[in-house]
């Protein structure tokens, strides 16, 4: 067993962990933080995906271990007192979901994009979510509402 100390969606814990034990497991089993879904267990549809130091990772490749001393925020830890983000809203009001699997991917994906690039194109918004897969919408609504995020978070709304 390894002892780890990591912050996720603000809080610390230190546990002890199996040094193999991914950080979705972690998350999941460990946290009950079950937003984040498990998707393939492959790092190919990128449903897992949080943010690890500013980073968005794939949860079901990086060991609980690797986190160690570092900051993870899942997709339970984008609203702020119930109140959700302009990426979460834009989402939502643009039908960027359907059976919602991919969704927490999807955001926090986006999430990086647009910390990265606070006014990208829609090739731009593509290139950055080329590692999620979603097999309902088409993506068209997700490229629409991470467009519409980056216009109102450039009126001043958060993303």
């Amino acid at each position: 067993m390894t002892r780890i100390s990591v912050k996720v969606d603000g809080t610390v814990y230190q546990d002890e962990v199996e040094p193999r034990l991914l950080l979705i497991h972690y998350l999941r089993d460990r946290l009950g933080l079950t937003g984040t879904p498990i998707g393939c267990d492959t790092s190919n549809c990128g449903a897992c995906t949080v943010d690890l130091d500013g980073a968005s990772v794939k949860s079901c490749s990086v060991l609980a271990v690797q986190a160690d001393g570092g900051e993870v925020t899942t997709v339970e830890g984008l609203a702020t007192d119930g109140e959700w983000t302009g990426l979460q809203r834009a989402f939502h009001e643009r039908h960027a979901l359907q059976c919602g699997y991919c969704t927490p991917g999807m955001l926090m994906a986006a999430r990086d994009l647009l910390r990265e690039n606070p006014h990208p194109t829609p090739d731009e918004v593509r290139h950055a979510l080329e590692g999620n897969l979603c097999r309902c919408t088409g993506y068209q609504n997700i490229v629409r509402a991470v467009l519409a995020a980056a216009e109102t978070a450039g009126q001043g709304a958060a993303t």
